[in-house]
């Protein structure tokens, strides 16, 4: 069988031959086949569902298939039995129906319906990384290598005790997943919290992951080779393997939680961009809502992204028959065209200062977080909100000091990490601290005392 690699097209010598030599004499951390497939330790980590007891157990009703439908599921369950991932199951208390969806290659994908057995699952609230920080932290490196562990949810055995219970239907007979499995309730959380023991020391530093997406970056490129061995050593011990077809290594961009990162910082996915500036006017409700979802993934880099959406919300608003008007087009137009020119943002450094500045409409209230470099200005992230029923009634004011709380909010860890310099055209601060006050006002200032804030007279906006 042949093995191959990606690597990067622009490595440069001595470093593109030490790299090539570092993957050839590591190729046991890849599965190349599923039998190649050792599945971590159970004393290290395995999932468990913790059923409520009180809870009586659900036998769903068969479904039928149609001949193709039931040619494809037994040829997967076949799949499952020769990989090891499922095995017979006798007397099972709770049965689930397989369901088979149809993947954009023509081939079928096999899932389990585990509604019923899930809602006797209580929610595991192991926290998983936020996207946009973790983009954050992995813009500004030179060189990077993106992962992918093989199969990675079956690679995490199920807990004896628990397996039966993910039984499911087939010709063959009823057969129950061994390794866990996509659909069960917490698999995520199971996942996220192996890595972080796993990666525990190298996290933040010369690592990233975000549930089986893990990230090797390197400031300096000729230490990557270090950091790689690193991973490696650790994916050794707990006998973790990567799909060599899915990972990429020694590269200076690549994509990342649906980010663009570079050293340059963070640009949106082009795909995103592509998708939306290929799309014709919607022609029905569902098309705008799906027009609004394309463009939420992408408000990081917008500003002022809900003025620009507001004929989609009211159309979407209206309870009479949908009308895309004139107001719809020209806003679909313009979005188009501010998504051709947008920014490249860019991560704080640790400790510098950063810069609020705070707009609002009649609609909507916005910010963008800034950083400065000499005396150029870069965007970090771009912030807004619709207003709703009394939010409309807020005094001008009142409108800005909800610019700012509702920006500290959603940049939380920016606010905890950095001194904030907000810059107004009123007196915010003493607005906000004034005795007379309103008692919102007064709770939102409370709020905000938590985080290092100066207020400044606003000049004209230098970001690119």
């Amino acid at each position: 069988q042949q093995k191959s690699l990606r690597i990067g097209v622009n490595l440069q010598e001595p470093l593109r031959s030490n790299l090539i030599q570092f993957l050839q004499s590591n190729t046991d951390v890849f599965a190349w086949k599923h039998e190649d497939m050792k599945g971590i330790d159970p004393q290290k980590a395995c999932h468990r569902l913790n059923l409520d007891k009180t809870v009586k157990p659900v036998i769903q009703k068969r479904r039928k298939f149609g001949p193709d439908r039931q040619k494809a599921l037994e040829e997967e369950v076949n799949k499952l039995i020769d990989n090891k991932f499922i095995k017979e199951a006798k007397y099972p208390t709770w049965i689930s129906n397989p369901v088979l969806v149809k993947k954009a290659t023509g081939l079928w994908r096999l899932c389990i319906d585990f509604s019923d057995l899930n809602q006797a699952c209580p929610k595991d609230s192991y926290p998983i990384p936020h996207i946009d920080y973790m983009a954050d932290a992995t813009s500004g490196h030179q060189l990077m290598s993106f992962l992918d562990a093989y199969s990675g949810y079956n690679q995490i055995p199920m807990h004896p005790d628990d397996a039966e219970h993910t039984s499911f239907y087939s010709a063959r007979g009823l057969y129950c997943y061994v390794m866990m499995t996509f659909g069960l309730k917490n698999a995520g959380a199971t996942y996220q919290r192996l890595v972080n023991k796993m990666f525990a020391r190298l996290i933040g530093h010369t690592m990233e992951v975000y549930v089986d997406d893990m990230l090797v970056k390197s400031e300096q490129a000729p230490d990557h080779i270090a950091h790689l061995s690193e991973v490696f050593d650790i994916l050794r011990e707990y006998s973790m393997v990567l799909n060599p077809k899915k990972c990429t290594f020694g590269v200076g961009s690549g994509k990342f939680l649906g980010y663009l990162v570079s050293q340059r910082g963070i640009e949106a996915n082009p795909a995103k961009i592509q998708a939306i500036l290929d799309l014709a006017p919607p022609t029905s409700l569902k098309g705008v809502q799906a027009l609004t979802g394309r463009l939420t993934a992408l408000n990081r880099f917008i500003s002022k992204s809900t003025d620009h959406c507001k004929p989609f919300f009211d159309a979407i608003k209206k309870k009479k028959p949908f009308e895309w008007t004139m107001e719809c087009q020209n806003a679909f137009d313009n979005i188009k065209q501010v998504l051709l020119q947008l920014p490249t943002l860019q991560k704080p450094l640790p400790d510098e200062s950063l810069y609020l500045y705070l707009g609002v409409s009649n609609a909507a209230v916005s910010a963008v977080l800034i950083r400065q470099d000499g005396l150029q200005q870069f965007p970090v992230y771009y912030v807004s909100k619709a207003l709703h029923d009394a939010e409309l009634r807020y005094p001008h004011t009142e409108k800005l000091a909800y610019a700012l709380i509702i920006a500290a909010r959603k940049l939380r860890p920016y606010f905890l990490e950095h001194s904030i310099v907000v810059f107004t055209t009123y007196p915010l601060r003493q607005v906000l601290h004034r005795p007379d006050t309103s008692g919102r006002m007064i709770k939102w200032a409370i709020e905000l005392g938590q985080f290092d804030i100066q207020y400044r007279p606003r000049t004209a906006i230098k970001a690119q």
